[in-house]
């Protein structure tokens, strides 16, 4: 490869293509909490539907609060239909999600009434300890401890999922990579023929998917 060395600056001039400026672009479009989502909304469904049309794979990067808001549903809907190929997030959906199966908690919290149940703060716990014992995601599957889910659909429906870890895990679950370096590589490899993003409430992993992302893939973020 020819390579630039130096200390002056370099002006480039990129090929001039013209986008959709009605579409999503970043501090350029007309989504507001104070204004009607619905066309917003309606504009990711067409570009979903227009990916599956084209067999490209769509990734969701999808943070916890998705399951504590109660999200998970639909976001499971979306699997079975098959608008998600791609799956990546953090130890916390997981383990959130899980503990959402077994417990119908989130946090402790009951995902249908908001209200605290007792003892509730060792759910998440709980569900870790299941699928430690059950070696993992899938043998959980396999040996009927987890029968619902975001995780649940994935594997049933061959979704490519990656979690990546930190240091601030609990568990972590077995499925979970705590090399920082190949999860890195496993998110990356995961996106090479993804042409759809959607970042669903995670700042965290939202941003280091977009700093892989070419500007040709289309990112669409829904603020946490």
């Amino acid at each position: 490869d020819a390579v630039v060395c130096g200390v002056d600056g370099i002006r480039v001039v990129p090929m001039f293509q013209d986008r959709d400026r009605l579409g999503f672009a970043f501090m350029a479009n007309e989504v507001s909490s104070e204004r009607r989502v619905e066309v917003a909304v309606a504009r990711v469904a067409e570009m979903m539907q227009a990916a599956r049309a084209a067999g490209h794979p769509i990734a969701c990067v999808v943070g916890p609060v998705v399951v504590h808001t109660g999200g998970a549903p639909h976001l499971v809907r979306l699997i079975r239909d098959g608008y998600v190929q791609v799956l990546l997030s953090g130890n916390a959906l997981a383990v959130h999600d899980i503990e959402g199966a077994l417990y119908n908690t989130s946090l402790g919290i009951n995902v249908d009434t908001g209200l605290v149940v007792e003892g509730g703060h060792h759910h998440h716990m709980r569900a870790i300890n299941a699928i430690r014992r059950a070696g993992g995601i899938p043998q959980a599957i396999d040996q009927g401890i987890l029968r619902s889910g975001i995780m649940y659909e994935c594997v049933r429906h061959g979704v490519s999922y990656v979690l990546a870890g930190s240091i601030r895990d609990d568990g972590p679950l077995p499925d979970t990579i705590m090399d920082l370096i190949e999860a890195q590589d496993r998110y990356s490899a995961a996106l090479k023929d993804v042409r759809l993003v959607l970042i669903l409430a995670s700042m965290l992993h939202g941003i280091g998917v977009g700093n892989m992302l070419p500007s040709s893939v289309r990112a669409i973020c829904v603020d946490i």
